[in-house]
C-alpha cells in the first residue's frame, strides 16, 4: 500500500465533519498515513473486551479511540478558530508551511 499525503498531523485540533460523532472536535493522538485515518481523542468511541493478563490483572469491557478516515475531519485553524481547508506555502528559508485558506497564517509554528 502507498503512503498518502495527509495534512493533518498528530496534535492538530479538528472537527468531525459527518457520522455519529458529527461537530465534535478534539487532538488528533495518532495518524495513519499509510491507511488514510487518524485517531481523534475522544471520539469513534469503541469498547474492547479485555482478557485479565499478568500486566492488567482486572480484565474486562475498556473504551478506547477507532480510527476515522481523514477525509471526515477538518483542521480548525489556531489563529482564527474556524475549520478550515489547509494550503502549503514556501517560506523565506525554504521551508514547506501549511497554511489555513481562511484567514492565511501560517498553521505551523
Amino acid at each position: 500500500m502507498t503512503q498518502k499525503k495527509m495534512s493533518i498531523r498528530r496534535g492538530d485540533r479538528v472537527v468531525v465533519l459527518s457520522g455519529k460523532d458529527k461537530g465534535k472536535k478534539g487532538k488528533v493522538i495518532m495518524a495513519l498515513p499509510k491507511e488514510g485515518r487518524v485517531k481523534v481523542e475522544g471520539v469513534n468511541m469503541i469498547k474492547k473486551h479485555a482478557k485479565p493478563t499478568p500486566k492488567v490483572p482486572q480484565g474486562g469491557i475498556r473504551e478506547m479511540e477507532a480510527p476515522l478516515p481523514v477525509s471526515k475531519v477538518m483542521l480548525i485553524c489556531p489563529a482564527c478558530n474556524k475549520p478550515t481547508r489547509i494550503g502549503k506555502r514556501l517560506t523565506a528559508d525554504g521551508r514547506r508551511v501549511r497554511t489555513c485558506k481562511k484567514c492565511g497564517e501560517a498553521v505551523d509554528k
